[in-house]
């Protein structure tokens, strides 16, 4: 071999091993990347609690998380199956709620949380989704965001069928809706963080198959409940809790199959929890952790997914959050309104108690039963809503986070299973903290203002249009008599049909009967709540 040829061999052997040893800490940082974005867990984070309130996570977005890019995409492929059957509103066909400026198309609502999880961004429903509403003051007016009172507009039974009807659509395929993004990139700037190769690659083999298994294995669990029932503002609180735990609800009374009830409000949850207050609307609770935890299953936060700080934070917030006051938006005569307040001590204290905090007497008065139970055959509403709460569901909900430690940073005491929940067999006599924000009336919503519920039940509206948010400052309700305003066509309530009965809560002890005079004091009084 020529000598002057070793040189250059040496040179190539050692560019070689360069070039390999390159390899390898290119394929190790590779992997390690793959490693850290794919086992990623980091949800946005925001500084401000009524933000966090808004837009934070409670874990659901982990397990049952849909990509970011999925979300945006599926209003504009399947708007057939939107409510307003039009592209271009978002997940605003639905009531979903959008603060001021936010973009339907590409911005998340209010109640809907953001998180990387597993190299994608997904996102879910959280607790701000059933508790935020709007008011109006006239048709097309500027929405007013009320945070923690019940969502007036936003329709979950009609979002819950829309993705079980586009996962069931041949259109749902990963070619076609990646389309629909590329058309959004290109079409505007405001698509947040757009996908990149691995988000594609994701997208495209594993998250639209991925979404389609989950939604399609809901239908036959959850054929039992009657969606398109519910309307804005309400749900059947425990069918879905049947269907989690896998009731065989083919035999099942049909009494306790339909349990309609309106979204609460949840300001102040701090003194309900000090005074140890019924809470759901028949009161089979009285711990606001464990009503909180059990919530939280409906934001698709389980146990082995609950974002434990990040939950608690919003318990934390709810303890001492507070209405937004009537006045803000609308005049009171107070002149009227304290001729109204003996009216009110007389009639009504006894069981909803003081307009503010703590709501009870240091030492409960003679008569005090607020945060009670009143039995059915005493409150004489349509008893549905609390059949629906049966033993077998009390004794399953018991088993909920058994064999899970404590260590969640909750600052109560918290039991490692549910230990609270049992039958009543009445509903429960709430605080009135926020009343006018929480129309309709009675718990399955079926009283569109405060003036008709001070009035026997064969004088009160029989058709009721729910979801409208224009609000009627005299009725101290929502305008519920427009079946359609602005292209958006309301829920129609009938009152005929079982859960949706509007009798009850009427009669000398209710202050039915009372003047008219009377009444109009009371009505004026119970706007300052």
């Amino acid at each position: 071999m020529n000598a002057a040829a070793r040189p250059s061999r040496r040179k190539w052997a050692r560019a070689l091993r360069i070039a390999l040893v390159a390899c390898v800490a290119l394929l190790v940082v590779a992997g390690l990347y793959l490693a850290w974005r794919l086992t990623r867990d980091e949800p946005v984070d925001y500084a401000d609690d009524a933000a966090h309130f808004k837009y934070g996570s409670t874990g659901g977005d982990r397990l049952t998380g849909i990509p970011y890019w999925l979300w945006v995409a599926l209003p504009e492929v399947f708007p057939e199956y939107l409510p307003d059957k039009r592209p271009g509103h978002g997940y605003a066909s639905f009531g979903m709620v959008y603060e001021a400026g936010k973009d339907p198309r590409y911005d998340l609502p209010a109640g809907m949380s953001r998180r990387n999880v597993r190299g994608i961004d997904s996102v879910y429903l959280n607790c701000a989704v059933c508790h935020t509403g709007t008011v109006r003051t006239a048709p097309g007016a500027p929405a007013r965001v009320v945070l923690g009172m019940p969502a007036n507009t936003f329709d979950i039974g009609a979002w819950g069928q829309f993705l079980t009807n586009v996962a069931r659509d041949t259109k749902f395929t990963p070619q076609r809706l990646l389309d629909q993004i590329r058309v959004m990139e290109n079409d505007s700037h405001r698509l947040v963080d757009k996908p990149d190769l691995i988000n594609r690659l994701i997208f495209r083999y594993i998250a639209v198959y991925r979404m389609r298994e989950q939604t399609l294995s809901l239908p036959q669990r959850l054929s039992f409940i009657e969606f398109a029932k519910w309307g804005p503002g309400r749900d059947d609180t425990f069918g879905p809790n049947k269907a989690f735990f896998n009731f065989n609800m083919t035999h099942a009374d049909p009494e306790e199959l339909t349990g309609f009830a309106d979204f609460p409000s949840i300001w102040n949850q701090g003194p309900r929890q000090d005074a140890h207050m019924a809470l759901h609307w028949d009161g089979n609770n009285d711990h606001v952790t464990e009503r909180n935890l059990n919530a939280a299953f409906g934001t698709g936060a389980y146990p082995p997914s609950i974002d434990a700080d990040s939950l608690q934070r919003t318990a934390r917030w709810l303890e001492t959050a507070r209405p937004v006051p009537f006045s803000d938006l609308f005049p009171v005569d107070a002149a009227l309104a304290s001729r109204g307040a003996p009216i009110y001590q007389h009639y009504c204290a006894g069981c909803h108690g003081t307009k503010a905090p703590p709501f009870v007497h240091q030492q409960r008065q003679p008569g005090e039963h607020v945060g009670e139970v009143v039995p059915i055959a005493a409150i004489g509403t349509d008893r549905r809503r609390l059949d629906s709460f049966t033993w077998e569901l009390a004794v399953n909900l018991g088993t909920n986070y058994a064999g899970f430690e404590p260590d969640w940073g909750f600052d109560k005491p918290y039991p490692r299973r549910f230990t609270r929940y049992h039958k009543t067999y009445g509903y429960a006599n709430t605080p009135l903290d926020g009343l006018w924000l929480r129309a309709p009336y009675l718990h399955n919503g079926s009283v569109p203002n405060l003036r008709e519920l001070l009035e026997p039940a064969a004088a009160r509206t029989k058709i009721v249009y729910r979801g409208n948010d224009v609000y009627d400052p005299q009725n101290v309700g929502f305008v519920f008599n427009v079946p359609e305003q602005g292209g958006r066509r309301f829920f129609k309530l009938d009152t005929g049909q079982p859960g949706n009965g509007n009798w009850g809560h009427e009669g000398e002890a209710f202050g039915t009967y009372l003047p008219a005079e009377q009444k109009q004091a009371l009505l004026e009084y119970l706007k300052t709540f």
